[in-house]
């Protein structure tokens, strides 16, 4: 979120401040799934790294290459979601611990 000052200093210069959501038309829908898919990739990256485990690591372990796991954890459109949850599970996270990562990206985007 952009600080108050900032917004408005961009505004007397001229430009026009709104959310990548206005700027792309996406629909609430739309919005909301690229941030949980964005929010899943960021959770990837982050227990990989907890586990102490490359990028090639992961990818063994789920039957892909580096590069398509590089690109789960940098919110690529052409990843599945199914594939995401699944190196998630792979790495060991639970399902309830799913449920809290994707509940506090609907708490995130509330505010």
């Amino acid at each position: 979120m952009m600080n108050r000052a900032k917004r408005t200093r961009l505004t007397r210069a001229g430009w026009r401040v709104g959310s990548p959501r206005e700027l792309l038309g996406l629909s609430t829908g739309e919005a909301a799934f690229i941030e949980l898919k964005l929010s899943l990739g960021t959770t990837l990256r982050s227990v990989r790294e907890a586990h102490g485990l490359t990028q090639a690591a992961v990818a063994k372990r789920i039957g892909s290459s580096q590069s398509r796991v590089a690109k789960m954890e940098a919110g690529d459109l052409s990843v599945s979601s199914d594939l995401l949850i699944r190196a998630l599970f792979e790495l060991g996270m639970t399902p309830r611990e799913l449920a809290r990562c994707i509940a506090s990206t609907k708490r995130r985007r509330a505010s």
